[in-house]
């Protein structure tokens, strides 16, 4: 994008489509334009790297950053929209925290988040694009720093290991204990 012209490009990405509790939260990222790649932090897809390397990995995307920005969309407004519109509206979200805004964003997946500005989706982007993998660690991160929280105040559930995502230790405390305000009611529970 830096070669066609385009500066203040905005990686974009989100996590917890999946899990039956909690938010779903997006990330968007800008680096300096042509920032040298081995100034970069050594990012991938959340999904492949250790929460201790994801942690570890965080401060350094903000460090490098240019600018970047977090945001959310709670169960509530997950069930009354659907996940799909959900994620794309934490992602519009998070894109519209950048300052400086953007000119163009790189989407991860064959997604149409209906962003505010010039996009270009790519499949595997957080294998592709810095500034997507980047969103990618940010978001989850600042997710599984939020599901740790909820465990203290939804003790039982054992948000701080599973995250909400659908585990037998997860199914079972819903048997037992039943939903609490995290769980998303449009999702099957049980």
């Amino acid at each position: 994008m830096w070669l066609q012209g385009f500066h203040l490009v905005a990686g974009v990405d989100e996590v917890g489509r999946g899990p039956l509790a909690g938010p779903v939260v997006a990330a968007a990222v800008i680096f300096p334009t042509g920032v040298a790649q081995d100034l970069l932090p050594p990012v991938d897809d959340s999904k492949r790297l250790s929460p201790r390397v994801r942690r570890d990995l965080a401060p350094l995307v903000h460090r490098a950053a240019l600018t970047y920005a977090v945001a959310l969309v709670e169960p509530a407004e997950i069930d009354r929209l659907n996940i799909a519109q959900a994620s794309f509206e934490a992602m519009r979200r998070a894109v519209q925290q950048l300052s400086p805004a953007p000119l163009h964003a790189l989407v991860d997946g064959l997604r149409n988040p209906r962003l505010p500005l010039p996009q270009t989706p790519l499949v595997g982007g957080d294998g592709l694009s810095a500034s997507i993998a980047a969103a990618s660690v940010l978001a989850k991160v600042y997710r599984d720093a939020l599901m740790v929280e909820y465990d203290a105040v939804y003790p039982g559930y054992g948000f701080a290991e599973h995250k909400g995502y659908p585990t037998p230790q997860h199914r079972a405390a819903l048997r037992d204990l039943g939903p609490c305000p995290l769980h998303r009611r449009s999702f099957r529970l049980e």
